[in-house]
């Protein structure tokens, strides 16, 4: 979603003060974590971030971090016992569009037999602790070898669950399976809606097929969105656009970052084994060149490079130069970059290996629910990126924040001098607030939900509004 009309003056002041250009830094805001690999929030929770630790041992973890007080919860969100072989263990992560109001969450990993494993668990009345005994297995799919089992799952626009299947593991694909699309789900990104069940007879598989998924009513499996893909460690949805962008990670060579645009209807075979980025690898029994999808970026594995860590696209307010720009790392290297692409033309191509890489092991980046990103290092430790020059407009609460992220974001400081006060300059009613609350009352923003029932804004809002407005600030 765009950010609104505060969040726009900020870029464009900013824009104006740095030359359009801003260069970047990171701030360590979590520590002493136990192999960290993947940050998320959930919808609507500007609080809050949720670390995966891998594992620790047998058991992997779900940890909070508090945004407010950058202070790590000692209790567990939740643990869950994994195979502890090569690459495996608490792989991914993903919250329901819906959680505010069911509290379900899903989560990828490895069970004590290296298969992939995804279940579907839900929050306790503690909003700080999940419900272990609420499991629900959603997707359970055999993994031949202990590494390449992809990890990542995510919420589409659509709601649907996005679930990453690497190759099965061993190198090369021995199985061919990245190109089987029949009763073979490895090499593939999966999409599912998980609030139906077209298995009611299974304990194992939970979930339903979109109708409109590629190879329904044809040959392939249902479940298959894309395919020809080695193990997309990370992939990530632009929040804006909905356009879905894939780190895959290569064999010996070639490292890839993958693109489908919003406007996909699905079913694009991305060349593994075929291809190892725009390489030929193993080309037996493969078409032509035609029939595969190229990666949109490809780097190869000089100067220590392995393995593609994909990351994120900034649609943050704090950087408003950045708006639009995806970044992305490698594993063994540290070499970070970051690059702008509107589907056909890629732009602004940048290094920031000496601005927030650096190092072995960055496994992930992740956003907060205001958009701004953090990178996860395995060594233990989650960074925000930030601008280097510390530059801070308006920050009323002191929580590092711009206020006007706060405002665009619906979730503004507690500053003003009423439930009226909603924009800045604040300890002052003007036209500013009036603008403000329209603004959130057409977005159904929490800024103008003044008034029981909270949830549905409506005429008790806008008299509490004039109300308070009419008073004045004390």
């Amino acid at each position: 979603m765009k950010t609104l009309i505060a969040c726009g003056a900020l870029a464009i002041g900013i824009s104006m003060a740095a030359g359009g250009g801003v260069s970047l830094t990171t701030e360590t805001i979590a520590s002493g974590l136990a192999r960290p690999l993947f940050v998320t929030h959930a919808p609507g929770d500007f609080d809050r971030i949720f670390i995966i630790e891998q594992r620790s041992g047998s058991t992997g973890r779900i940890r909070i971090l508090d945004l407010n007080t950058n202070t790590l919860l000692p209790t567990p969100f939740l643990s869950q016992t994994v195979s502890t072989a090569s690459e495996q263990g608490l792989l991914g992560l993903a919250f329901h569009p819906d959680y505010a109001t069911n509290g379900k969450f899903y989560i990828n990993y490895t069970n004590t037999s290296g298969d992939t494993i995804v279940d579907e668990f839900t929050v306790s009345a503690n909003p700080d602790i999940a419900d272990g005994f609420s499991r629900r297995q959603i997707l359970f799919v055999d993994q031949p070898f202990s590494n390449h089992n992809g990890g990542w799952i995510g919420f589409g626009p659509d709601e649907y669950l996005y679930v990453s299947m690497g190759d099965g593991g061993s190198g090369g694909d021995p199985g061919n399976r990245a190109q089987d699309i029949t009763n073979q789900l490895l090499g593939k990104m999966l999409r599912i809606d998980v609030n139906g069940d077209d298995f009611p007879g299974s304990s194992a598989f939970n979930y339903a097929i979109p109708a409109d998924n590629p190879f329904v009513g044809v040959s392939g499996d249902d479940e298959i969105w894309a395919y020809g893909l080695r193990n997309v460690w990370r992939a990530a949805f632009d929040r804006e656009t909905g356009d879905l962008y894939m780190g895959d990670v290569g064999q010996n060579a070639i490292e890839e970052i993958d693109f489908q645009p919003a406007s996909s209807a699905g079913g694009e075979n991305y060349g593994w084994r075929c291809y190892e980025g725009n390489n030929a690898f193993n080309t037996f029994g493969c078409g032509p060149a035609a029939d595969y999808v190229f990666p949109i970026q490809t780097y190869s594995h000089s100067g220590g490079n392995c393995s593609i860590t994909g990351g994120e696209v900034y649609r943050g307010c704090a950087i408003p130069e950045l708006d639009g720009t995806y970044f992305y790392a490698d594993y063994c290297s540290g070499q970070a970059f970051s690059f702008k692409y509107d589907g056909v033309n890629q732009t602004e191509f940048q290094s920031r290996t000496f601005e927030i890489g650096g190092g072995f092991g960055i496994v992930s980046f992740g956003l907060d629910a205001y958009g701004e990103m953090y990178l996860v290092r395995q060594g233990g430790t989650v960074e925000k990126i930030v601008r280097a020059d510390g530059m801070l407009t308006e920050d009323c609460d002191g929580n590092g924040i711009e206020d006007a992220c706060q405002i665009a974001a619906g979730n503004p400081p507690a500053c003003g001098c009423n439930i009226a006060d909603v924009a800045e300059p604040y300890g002052v009613l003007d036209l500013a607030d009036v603008q403000g609350f329209i603004t959130g009352f057409q977005n159904q923003q929490d800024i103008a939900d003044l008034a029981e029932p909270f949830g549905v804004w409506d005429l008790a809002d806008l008299q509490a509004f004039v109300s308070t407005f009419t008073s004045g600030c004390p």
